[in-house]
């Protein structure tokens, strides 16, 4: 059984920087695909960031040029490093993932991923 652990969430002000961790325990392929998803207040689900198979990686529009999403294969740790925060950036962000992918795109809207976090708290003051 997988298990995803996220850590890394925080308070910070506008225009600073978190670093989110998503370890994964259990059986899972080294080059599983990885997705970080965000849920603000009152709002849907929303992908951020995926990885693919490959190392391929794709960004929501909101997150492009300041978010980066990387992958330790061998320790099987997602990271998103988010730079020049927003407060509109503030909300619980989980990750997911899935064994193999060739393209991390399509699960930006949530389907097609086995595996998920509980996620951790951003939060991020004007």
């Amino acid at each position: 059984q997988v298990q995803l652990v996220e850590s890394g969430g925080g308070s910070v002000q506008a225009g600073g920087s978190l670093r989110l961790s998503c370890s994964a325990s259990g059986y899972l392929l080294n080059n599983y695909c990885g997705v970080w998803f965000r849920q603000a207040p009152g709002k849907g689900r929303e992908g951020v960031a995926g990885v693919d198979s490959y190392g391929g990686t794709t960004y929501a529009d909101s997150a492009k040029g300041r978010f980066t999403i990387s992958k330790d294969n061998a320790k099987k740790t997602l990271f998103l490093q988010m730079d020049s925060l927003k407060p509109e950036d503030t909300g619980m962000y989980s990750c997911a993932a899935v064994m193999w992918c060739a393209d991390a795109q399509p699960l930006l809207g949530g389907h097609g991923l086995d595996y998920w976090g509980q996620g951790t708290q951003v939060t991020v003051s004007a």
